[in-house]
């Protein structure tokens, strides 16, 4: 499955305005933007993928075009995905990565993996 390169370049305009560690990865068949060495916000053919702060999940997961994310087969609270229909403008993207920067403040980041001896 690719990526959705138009909501990726918007969303990169979005993260750029205001941090400069971002790295960019290709995985979950798509796109995924890591700000500050963290998994923020991921792209792929239709949808968004946003990590924000699983206490506002409740009250988030009920917005228009949102809906669990369920990548592994179960829920994963703090992560949502979002439809490209409900992305239509600027202001409802920023709205959705701007969730996604708040949290990525606290946000924990993943363990890095020992790199094996030679």
């Amino acid at each position: 499955m690719s990526y959705n390169e138009k909501l990726a370049d918007r969303t990169r305009e979005i993260i750029a305005a205001t941090h400069r560690n971002v790295e960019e990865k290709k995985m979950f068949g798509g796109l995924c933007f890591m700000v500050n060495d963290k998994m923020c916000v991921g792209v792929e053919k239709d949808r968004l993928m946003i990590r924000l702060n699983p206490e506002i999940y409740e009250e988030v997961i009920e917005k228009e075009g949102c809906k669990p994310m369920d990548f592994t087969g179960r829920i994963m609270k703090g992560y949502v995905f979002v439809d490209i229909d409900v992305l239509s403008t600027k202001r409802k993207l920023d709205y959705w990565v701007q969730l996604a920067l708040e949290f990525n403040k606290i946000a924990k980041a993943s363990k890095k993996k020992a790199k094996k001896a030679k």
